[in-house]
């Protein structure tokens, strides 16, 4: 694959959905050193207006080396032009003060710098023999750290631009990815580093998300712009689409309950869905606010649905056997942007991912409380959680190329 074939397919996932190449390009961008590389290769395949969300001057470095891993089409010569371009021309913008608010619960916060710079970690897992996991999503690789020594290994991926997105471990030991960029699901062996890849039936299916295994071993997913859920069955290698009844839904977290039902989130609606395993029909449940955007659940039973609207700044409930919905303000205010959720040890824990500095909430359903921390050295972003065997929470911290851990006490 070319280095612009590969740029053209991971900017979407680094900045935003693609758009046509040098489309409608604004002419009041600052005039200083940069701007026509700015313009040149910021706008090949994204809206370069994006860039006026704003970093700190470490986040657009973290993000300039991004964009070199996927080849952006900058010369070698004007990097540092160019990052000073982003730097002074769009700082940061303000953010919602983190609600810091002490409860029972102690907890230690750990984070681990990973190797590759510009990585972009963006789903964690806890492995059976102790590790966490990563996807490397914009460095094409899989990554293992080994929270006791501190010791990394990286796993390269199979083919170009991959882009791996969720993964998850069976019961060999292997660790299944979704590759975001390249229409397939991958399989990982990490005593020999050999990639099995399935791709996608159809075509149009070109971004698979999240992945989960029920208890007989099929594999589910989602695909959110291609508006998809499916299985995978790793004996056949047979995958099967499922479309979702709600145009541009956008399916996106997913788990399994223990009665074999995968659980979706709709993060384009005020929705979230079911699967039936046997039948494949999908039923879908409304959230009374119409501007709700549920982005990652947590399970803590069979029917409750703890949700993280992103949209509104809220932690929800949903009652798969009644359809009640109870919601919760987040701490740190509608801006709060919840993200990455998990239930363990009686609690749900999640990331407010636009707060200044990113925290780590805990909502006590038996209380209906709240108590949270800040991630140290800011967090920026926790897009998915997952849950250690001792029930700790491990992370993937995307902008600050981090993984961690919150040790709970």
């Amino acid at each position: 694959m070319s280095a612009r074939i590969l740029w053209s397919t991971l900017t979407a996932a680094l900045l935003g959905a693609a758009v046509p190449a040098l489309a409608q390009q604004p002419q009041d961008f600052p005039d200083r050193p940069g701007k026509s590389t700015f313009l040149a290769a910021c706008g090949v395949c994204h809206d370069i207006n994006r860039a006026r969300a704003g970093y700190t001057p470490e986040g657009w470095r973290t993000v300039v080396r991004m964009m070199q891993n996927v080849g952006a089409p900058v010369p070698k010569d004007q990097w540092e032009t160019l990052t000073q371009y982003l730097i002074t021309s769009f700082p940061e913008k303000p953010r919602p003060a983190a609600a810091l608010i002490d409860g029972p619960q102690q907890a230690h916060l750990k984070q681990w710098q990973v190797p590759t710079e510009g990585s972009r970690p963006h789903d964690p897992m806890a492995a059976k023999d102790g590790s966490i996991w990563y996807t490397g999503q914009l460095a094409n690789k899989l990554g293992r750290l080994d929270p006791k020594t501190g010791q990394f290994k990286e796993f390269p991926l199979k083919t170009p631009g991959t882009g791996p997105h969720g993964l998850v471990e069976d019961r060999e030991g292997n660790v299944w990815f979704t590759g975001n960029s390249a229409g397939l699901i991958g399989k990982l062996d990490p005593k020999t580093g050999n990639v099995t890849e399935y791709k996608m039936p159809d075509p149009a299916v070109k971004d698979p998300h999240t992945l989960n295994f029920d208890q007989s071993g099929i594999l589910w997913f989602t695909a959110q712009v291609a508006n998809v859920m499916g299985r995978l069955d790793p004996k056949t290698g047979a995958i099967k689409i499922i479309r979702s009844p709600t145009p541009n839904s956008r399916p996106y977290g997913l788990h399994v309950n223990s009665k074999g039902v995968p659980i979706v989130v709709l993060f384009g609606t005020n929705k979230i869905a079911t699967i039936d395993p046997g039948t494949l029909a999908v039923k879908e449940y409304t959230l009374p606010n119409p501007a709700s955007r549920p982005r990652r659940l947590a399970l803590a039973s069979d029917t409750l649905v703890y949700y993280a609207d992103f949209s509104r700044g809220f932690l929800g409930r949903l009652d798969l056997a009644t359809g009640e919905v109870k919601e919760w303000p987040s701490p740190s205010g509608p801006q709060s942007q919840p993200y990455g959720i998990a239930f363990t040890k009686g609690a749900i824990y999640y990331n407010e991912s636009n707060a200044k500095p990113n925290t780590i909430v805990r909502f006590d359903p038996a209380t209906e409380k709240f108590q949270t921390w800040a991630i140290p050295g800011g967090g920026d972003i926790v897009r998915n959680v997952d849950v250690t065997a001792d029930g700790n929470v491990v992370t993937a911290n995307s902008l600050v190329n981090q993984v961690g851990m919150i040790e709970l006490r």
